[in-house]
């Protein structure tokens, strides 16, 4: 006997799972105890399932057919997601991550310098959080203890109290007068889904981003993988130092049209990463002008924006925007605290756009990235506290400046030069006379040799997209002082007498 029971509507709404678990048990149960007792004494029993007859022949055919089936599939995102990392950016990450190096308990493990991550301030972060635990949990108003503000729903895309104390935190670092407006604010789970957030609002699946070259590796995961977005390496060359030029970008378009790839807008990082310049004002502009005429976006990733030392001049697109009289709304930034307030465990990213069709979607998207409360409530209270951000960036700058300074003179004693860059957490380093034969294979061969010899991790330029061989990106602020000096010894351990050939 078949029993059909139609418990679609009863399974959904509030408490839909558990009504849509427990009532079909329970009917279950009902059902088998009212058989059982309508069930005659005399009825005979049930044929026997050991005897050769037609429901075993059933059974056996069956069971054949499982067989022939094969493995049980997942989707083809999934598996191509699922497969091992080719890319030497995580293949180093994960070696660094399973012996890690400490210079007490683990002096021979590996020294993560492929990991764009400052400790330098830690100690302030520790310090803050210490002693303002009870104005976090209570808010800074005091009161009696609350968890209305954690234990409830709050918007998907951010609270306007973490939005406000945002925007005075980003016009603090940015400082030249860029004001922020909260109301054009999406506040995701960290940077990653900000850009991806922003790929979904912005193009189709097939269509494509123009991205300078030297690029972040995960820009190639956190991009694609889901929203099947395309990405068009634009060259930059060292003879420029690595700058943008417009004609670069002017024949990366026109070369990707021809492939009749829609380009959907260009993805900037400024500061570069993982170079380290700047973009001036100038660039800018033309950057802007250049997106009118071809009517696509620009996404500008200013994540680094509060690590340059040196008073060099960071120029936001935001404000460039503000003073010219351009079309505001292809301008889409991304911003987030993992970086400039090493905070990169509480996964805070946000997307700033001009454009109210793209907010309205990607306000509706953190439904799927979204903050927790607890954190916002940390946050607004920690960048609400005036006193200690303006220390907090004051001395970030010092010790990150500090840092490269002790690192960048260690490599030029090997004869290994880097890019004239003062900002960002690393440098791009010249090993170029260091690679046993001039490509990408050399190139490989080199981080192999200084990863598994050395016990070092760096990100080789082809994880970049870099089209000379022989760049590496060394992120220095994952160092205590004392550790620069066994970096440069495990870098001379493995190149040897080769560092006196630059």
């Amino acid at each position: 006997m078949r029993l059909v029971v139609p418990l679609q509507g009863v399974a959904q709404g509030r408490g839909g799972l558990l009504l849509g678990s427990v009532i079909p048990c329970a009917l279950f149960c009902f059902l088998q105890l009212y058989f059982k007792r309508r069930r005659s004494p005399s009825d005979p029993p049930p044929p026997s399932t050991s005897s050769s007859n037609q429901p075993g022949m059933t059974r056996h055919s069956s069971l054949s057919n499982l067989l022939s089936r094969g493995p049980l599939r997942i989707s083809s995102l999934a598996t191509s997601i699922a497969k091992p990392d080719d890319s030497p950016y995580y293949m180093g990450l994960d070696k660094a991550s399973e012996d890690p190096y400490n210079r007490i308990a683990n002096p021979d493990g590996v020294i993560q310098l492929g990991l764009s991550e400052n400790r330098l301030c830690f100690d302030l972060i520790e310090k803050w959080t210490s002693e303002n635990l009870r104005d976090w949990v209570m808010g800074r108003e005091g009161g009696d203890l609350s968890i209305s503000g954690i234990a409830t729903y709050q918007p998907y895309d951010g609270t306007m109290k973490l939005k406000m104390a945002m925007a005075g935190f980003m016009s603090r670092v940015i400082g030249r007068d860029v004001s922020y407006e909260p109301s054009q604010m999406v506040l995701t789970a960290g940077v990653t889904p900000a850009i991806e957030t922003l790929c979904f609002c912005l193009a189709d699946h097939g269509n494509a981003f123009l991205v300078p070259t030297p690029y972040y590796p995960s820009f190639d995961r956190d991009m694609k993988w889901r929203t099947g977005v395309e990405l068009i390496p634009v060259h930059c060359r060292s003879k420029d130092d690595f700058v943008l030029s417009i004609s670069a970008l002017d024949q990366a378009f026109n070369q990707t049209r021809k492939r009749e790839t829609k380009i959907r807008g260009i993805l900037l990082s400024n500061p570069a990463n993982p170079v380290g310049n700047l973009l001036s004002r100038e660039m800018l502009e033309a950057l802007l002008k250049f997106a009118e005429e071809k009517n696509i976006h620009i996404i500008s990733d200013e994540i680094f924006a509060g690590s340059i030392y040196e008073e060099k001049e960071f120029v936001s697109i935001a404000e460039v925007v503000g003073s010219e009289d351009v079309d505001k709304n292809r301008v889409h930034i991304v911003y987030g605290l993992s970086k400039d307030l090493f905070l990169p465990g509480v996964r805070v990213g946000m997307i700033y756009s001009f454009n109210e069709n793209v907010l309205a979607a990607a306000r509706k998207l953190t439904r799927f990235s979204s903050v927790s409360a607890p954190t916002q409530r940390l946050l607004v209270s920690m960048l609400s506290d005036t006193r200690f951000i303006v220390e907090y960036i004051q001395t970030n700058k010092k010790r990150i400046q500090d840092m490269r300074d002790l690192f960048v003179a260690g490599l030029e004693e090997l004869g290994i030069k880097c890019t004239d860059s003062r900002s960002s957490l690393y440098c791009w380093a010249d090993m170029r006379n260091l690679i046993p034969t001039y490509g990408e294979k050399g190139e490989l061969e080199l981080w192999e040799k200084l990863l598994n010899v050395g016990k070092i991790n760096l990100t080789p330029g082809s994880a970049c997209h870099c089209i000379e061989p022989g760049w590496f990106r060394c992120c220095f602020t994952t160092l205590d002082k004392e550790d620069v000096h066994v970096v440069m010894e495990r870098i001379r351990k493995v190149v040897g007498s080769r560092t006196s050939c630059g």
